[in-house]
Order: structure tokens, then C-alpha cells, then sequence
């Protein structure tokens, strides 16, 4: 596996891309690089953004580390690593063993920082006076998709590290001498490039079209509005997010799912689970709740389509067909091999009475043998017993949310889905949650009724409105969607939370969690490369 240095290293190499290679019998115009030469167009600048999705699809895809996914949802509230765990997650449990030298951190430190400086070189090059062939309409549109991306890598640092060194400009020559920005800072500068994305992003129905139609998936205002609803709720500054929120739900632009829909309606189902079936995740697949999807192709059919090899579904799913009697199947969301398990908390106390977001369609809890063959004749359609440690990776109750069977690769080594990352069902929720912290428990409950009316769960008060129901709520919405360990991270519950619900795991139990990990630790490597200031240490690390 490649080490990253991540700000210096990585850097490094541009900077001997930029002044290699003098004699002009060499020179080369880079045309399809990351370089100040290529954006002086809209070819260029429109293939750099394009780059900056392609980047975000590699925070998600990882698969050198297999648990990767487990990192932010192990040793939280609501999942627990197995025995069939892969590493990377160990110390998101066993907390004693989160060090500086952490690999999961120094992958979220790497690919955060490095979108930062592709944004960068993209809003350097569209600021620069000399590029004169773009009007000025479109430069503040190539500008503002920029930008979104520079606070959505910003957002992520802030809220995993704190003060982070705060790059501006496109590094293209070492530099050994970081230091880290205060918060306050960083956080200004997050909602600066968001209310910018805000006022300059087309409207969803606004956004480009191609060949095959409107290109949904780029970024459009109501991402940034979103996303600066979160960044405010972090700061501290409930009111304001309150208005990003309801702005985005008075827009009338999305609508909650509330009726089938899409490709398996002729199959059993409901209508929550559509929401998250291959071929159903996108606005122009019949998802109206959609906000941001960042779209992968399956890489059988479209080359590139996917960056490395998600997953997903193989972390997320049980490994059932290690049962005897029991085969691969597309019902059951294809292979999947168990590297986390829901808590007993979701399982066992999260839901209560006919919420559709417990159904059997959403949370798999029975397993039936489907193996026709002869041998299995006796037990062939029957429940497979919940017995030993096979409840606890092979039949564990799990997410549907990540299954998807793919006929290219039966092995289901990669995961072809696309990534829900901001939908209605969230706003919704950051909105109560904004309420909440300004007293406005009977707004929120108000709320907080329009997505359990949508799940037919009970009607809660305002008596019930607390931080603590709101983060209830998120787990029923939003489990195995949301990164759990960041939204705990940001309302400072992570400690409190994760022992209270689930500190007693039998098999993976948490343990050396303090408040320390409340912030991850900045990677040695960072620190020790920085050899001309201090780049320091986030305390108890």
C-alpha cells in the first residue's frame, strides 16, 4: 500500500511536475493534468470538476483497507466490529490502540487535504484575470462548484481534527512549515465558500444536461444549503441553520417517498425500501428525496466507472451463505461477509411498533434455506435457527441498504451502488435538531411527525424533543447511511452515547473511549515532515 504524506509529500510531486523537464525540446503541453495550463477554458476547468467527483469517490471507496466503512461506525452507537473484521477498524473500538500513527485517520487527513488543493488550483485558475474566454456568469458557476467542494473537505477536517492548517492557494512547491488555523477560522471560511456555492449553484432543475439528460449529480445550491445547515448546527448557531433547513424544505423542489416506486415494485417491498434499490437511487430514477447522489456505473459496462472496489455491501451484509442449505442470491443483496454487526441498542431498542424503517424489507432479522439442491430437500424453505455465533456474522440482522447482486461479479468483491449523501429525510432532521437547541420543542416534534408519519411510527411531543431523540431518530432514518462516528464527533455525544448504548458487546466490546476521541489524532507522519513549525498534537494523543 502507498504511504501518503499528505499536505507536503503528495505535493512535493507537483511541484517536480511544474519544473522538470526545462529544455524545449521537452515541453509538453499537459492538456488532461491538473496544471495552471490546462485551465485557461471551459475544457479544462469543466474536466477538473469532473475530477473533484472522481476524488470524492475514493473517501468512500477504499479498498486496500477492507474495513474501511467499519472505521466510522464500529465503537459508535450503533454497529460492533465481528470476528470477521479486517484491522483498519480495531482502533475505532479498542480506543487504547487509536494512535498517531493510525492508517484510518491518515487516510481521512490524505484525501480531505488533497481535495483541498485540486479546489484550489481550479478557484486559483477561474479567479485569475487572464482567463478571459469564460464570462463572468460561468466563471462564478465553475467557482461556486469549487467551492462547495473545498468546504465539504473543510467540513470533514474540522469536525474529525479541529484547527487544521487553512490553505487557500494551490500549493505547487513543498512546504514544510504548516501550522494549524483556529477553528473559528476554519469555520469561517467553511461558510464563506458555502454561502457562495449557495448564491452561485443552479437550481436542481437548472443543473447541465448531457446526452442522457439532466446531470443530477452535480452540485447544485440546495447541496450547499444543506451542508451549511450541518456546518452551522457545529458552530453553534442553531438559528441559522434552522433557515438553511427549512429553506430547503420550502423550496418544494423534493418530497419524501412515500409510495413504491422504480424497478422491484412488481416484487415485495415498500416504498422506504425502494429508495435504496440499484437502479432507484437517483432524481432521475424516480428519487424525489434526493438531494446529492454521487453516481458510480458498474465498471463492466462503463470503463472507470467506479474508483477502486467499494465495500459496502460486503461490510454492511451477513455472510449467510456460509449456512449450509443456504446460496448466494439477488434477493438477499448478494454476497456480503459480515465485518460489522447493528447493536443490540438498534436491534433491540431503537424501534418501536410498525415503523416501516424496521420492516423485513429494510432490516433483514429471518433467513430461509434457498439451496434446492437434493441434499437440502428436508430444510429447503425453512427459517434457518438463530443459534451460536452464526447470529453474529453469517444470519446477524442487518441493513438492506448496501445489497445489490451483480451477475459480472458473483464473488461481490466490489459494490456498484451509488452513494446517497444528502437527502430530504436529513434535512428534516437537522431542521428538529435546530429547533431543539433554540427551546422550539414544539416546532420540533412538528417536525420530527412528518418522517415518522412517513414510517407509520407513533406521534412523539414536544415533551420528548431532546438532543439525545433527535440522535434516536437519525439512527432510525439514516442507519447505514450517515457517517454515525462524524455526527456523534459533532454534537460532542460520541463518549456518552456509544457506553450508554453499547459498551457491553460480547464478542467486540468498546473500550479506552474518553474524550480525547472526541477529535482523531493528527498523523505523525503530518507532524514529523513538517520540520520548519509546529504542527501539534490534538491533546491526549
Amino acid at each position: 500500500m502507498k504511504k501518503y504524506s499528505i499536505i507536503i509529500a503528495s505535493l512535493t510531486v507537483l511541484f517536480f511536475t511544474f519544473s522538470s523537464c526545462k529544455k524545449a525540446f521537452l515541453d509538453e503541453k499537459p492538456f488532461s493534468s491538473y496544471t495552471p495550463l490546462t485551465l485557461t477554458d471551459s475544457l479544462g476547468f469543466e474536466a477538473s470538476l469532473i475530477g473533484l467527483y472522481n476524488h470524492t469517490s475514493t473517501i468512500f471507496s477504499w479498498s486496500d483497507q477492507q474495513g474501511w466503512p467499519s472505521v466510522w461506525q464500529v465503537g459508535t452507537d450503533v454497529a460492533n466490529a465481528t470476528n470477521n473484521q479486517q484491522g483498519v477498524e480495531i482502533p475505532y473500538y479498542n480506543y487504547a490502540t487509536l494512535t498517531p500513527t493510525d492508517v484510518g485517520s491518515a487516510r481521512t487527513w490524505n484525501r480531505n487535504f488533497v481535495m483541498v488543493n485540486l479546489t484550489n488550483i481550479i478557484i486559483d485558475g477561474i479567479e485569475n484575470p487572464a482567463v478571459s474566454s469564460i464570462s463572468a456568469k460561468g466563471k462564478s458557476l465553475v467557482n461556486a462548484e469549487a467551492r462547495f467542494f473545498r468546504a465539504y473537505a473543510y467540513n470533514n477536517l474540522a469536525t474529525c481534527y479541529g484547527g487544521v492548517p487553512l490553505i487557500l492557494h494551490a500549493l505547487t512547491g513543498p512546504k514544510t512549515d504548516f501550522v494549524r488555523a483556529p477553528l473559528a477560522d476554519v469555520n469561517n471560511q467553511i461558510v464563506n465558500d458555502l454561502i457562495y456555492a449557495s448564491s452561485n449553484l443552479p437550481d436542481i432543475e437548472s443543473v447541465k444536461t448531457n446526452a442522457k439528460g439532466k446531470m443530477y449529480g452535480r452540485a447544485n445550491k440546495f447541496m450547499a444549503m444543506q451542508l451549511l445547515a450541518e456546518v452551522y448546527l457545529r458552530m453553534g448557531k442553531p438559528d441559522l441553520a434552522e433557515q438553511q433547513a427549512q429553506a430547503i424544505i420550502s423550496s418544494g423542489k423534493f418530497s419524501l417517498i412515500k409510495a413504491r416506486y422504480g424497478v422491484k415494485t412488481g416484487q415485495a417491498g415498500d416504498y422506504y425500501s425502494d429508495m435504496f434499490q440499484y437502479g432507484n437511487q437517483r432524481r432521475s430514477q424516480g428519487n424525489t428525496e434526493a438531494i446529492w447522489v454521487l453516481e458510480q456505473e458498474n465498471p463492466t459496462s462503463v470503463v472507470g466507472g467506479i474508483t477502486d472496489n467499494p465495500q459496502q455491501r460486503r461490510v454492511w451484509g451477513a455472510a449467510y451463505y456460509n449456512i449450509a442449505g443456504m446460496s448466494i442470491a439477488d434477493s438477499l443483496g448478494g454476497r456480503s461477509i459480515g465485518r460489522l454487526r447493528l447493536s443490540n441498542w438498534v436491534l433491540y431498542g431503537l424501534y418501536k411498533g410498525n415503523d416501516i424503517r424496521n420492516s423485513q424489507y429494510n432490516i433483514r432479522r429471518r433467513y430461509y434455506y434457498n439451496n434446492p439442491a437434493a441434499q437440502y430437500a428436508s430444510i429447503y424453505g425453512k427459517q434457518v435457527p438463530f443459534t451460536g455465533p452464526d447470529t453474529l456474522i453469517n444470519i446477524c440482522p442487518s441493513t438492506t441498504k448496501w445489497g445489490a447482486f451483480d451477475p459480472n461479479d458473483s464473488f461481490g468483491y466490489a459494490m456498484i451502488k451509488d452513494f446517497i449523501l444528502m437527502r430530504l429525510g436529513e434535512t428534516y432532521l437537522l431542521l428538529a435538531e435546530a429547533q431543539v437547541a433554540q427551546g422550539k420543542t414544539g416546532e420540533a416534534a412538528t417536525t420530527i411527525n412528518v418522517l415518522r408519519t412517513r414510517a407509520g411510527a407513533d406521534q412523539v411531543t414536544a415533551a420528548q424533543m431532546t438532543k439525545d431523540f433527535i440522535l434516536d431518530e437519525r439512527a432510525r432514518e439514516l442507519i447505514g447511511e450517515e457517517n454515525r462516528r462524524m455526527t456523534l464527533m459533532r454534537t460532542g455525544t460520541l463518549v456518552e452515547r456509544a457506553l450508554r448504548l453499547n459498551a457491553n458487546d460480547a464478542v467486540k466490546p468498546i473500550t479506552g473511549l474518553t474524550s480525547k476521541n472526541l477529535l482523531l489524532p493528527i498523523p505523525l507522519t503530518e507532524i514529523q515532515l513538517n520540520k520548519d513549525a509546529v504542527l501539534t498534537q490534538n491533546p491526549g494523543y
